[in-house]
């Protein structure tokens, strides 16, 4: 893949942050209309969430005022996002699979825009994907506490770990000398490995106990934290033998001699 200059980089970047806030908008604005939320709900949740991630990753940059507020192409383009969800009825089994797709292109987009941006500002590969991250679960979880939701990163299939890696895979690519194989096989990764979590149900640990799609919970048998825990349940079973024994037998653990 050709090297691309750093300016033409710059606007790859600033294109791909553009369509991560358009999804994320009608996104946002799509929530919204679900929650039976008026215009003014439906266009702060969309500008929120389209534009949140990257403000905060702005801010901490501290690199001037965030781009969302200096260059118009950002709120415009949530704007519009919000008016796609405000005019057309974004919900039900025929938008589910083109949400998914837009939700996990939008995440790769965010990862990868956040963590080429902390790189070109000097940064060292740590805060790149640290603020990769940030901008992609930014401006969702922030929309999400606004309606009192649990932010769906600290739940459900692979979301904040799609762009950890997502942003791992640019600082990698940019370290070997290929931002741009970086900022093209970010997006992939990142929307790839988030549709694939929800194909197959991919879940990380919860608590001390990884979630399968068939509902089986599989302890770790070297923590020595689940151990009263598997105690206590062969206690009951051991318990629950017992008490179905004696009862057969009448209350005795022994039949008669």
């Amino acid at each position: 893949m050709a090297a691309l200059s750093a300016d033409t980089l710059s606007e790859v970047t600033r294109a791909i942050d553009l369509a991560g806030v358009f999804a994320n908008a009608v996104l946002g604005g799509a929530l919204a209309a679900r929650e039976r939320l008026d215009v003014v709900g439906l266009v702060t949740l969309a500008v929120i969430s389209g534009t949140g991630g990257g403000l905060i990753r702005d801010t901490l940059l501290q690199r001037g005022t965030p781009v969302a507020l200096t260059d118009y192409a950002y709120l415009l383009t949530a704007l519009a996002g919000a008016g796609v969800a405000f005019l057309i009825k974004v919900e039900g089994s025929a938008w589910r699979r083109p949400l998914l797709f837009v939700d996990a292109l939008a995440l790769g987009f965010w990862a990868v825009a956040g963590a080429q941006k902390t790189l070109e500002s000097g940064l060292g590969w740590l805060p790149a994907v640290l603020l990769g991250l940030i901008t992609a679960v930014g401006g969702g979880v922030v929309r999400d506490v606004l309606i009192r939701r649990v932010p769906v990163i600290f739940g459900g299939t692979l979301y904040a770990g799609a762009a950890l890696v997502a942003s791992i895979v640019v600082v990698v690519c940019t370290r070997l000398g290929q931002p741009t194989l970086g900022v093209a096989a970010g997006v992939l990764v990142g929307a790839g490995l988030r549709l694939l979590s929800i194909q197959f149900h991919w879940t990380l640990p919860q608590g001390r106990n990884w979630t399968l799609r068939d509902g089986r919970e599989w302890w770790a048998r070297s923590n020595p934290l689940v151990r009263p825990a598997r105690d206590q349940q062969r206690t009951k079973r051991w318990e629950s033998w017992r008490a179905t024994r004696l009862s057969r037998r009448g209350g005795r653990d022994h039949p008669k001699p």
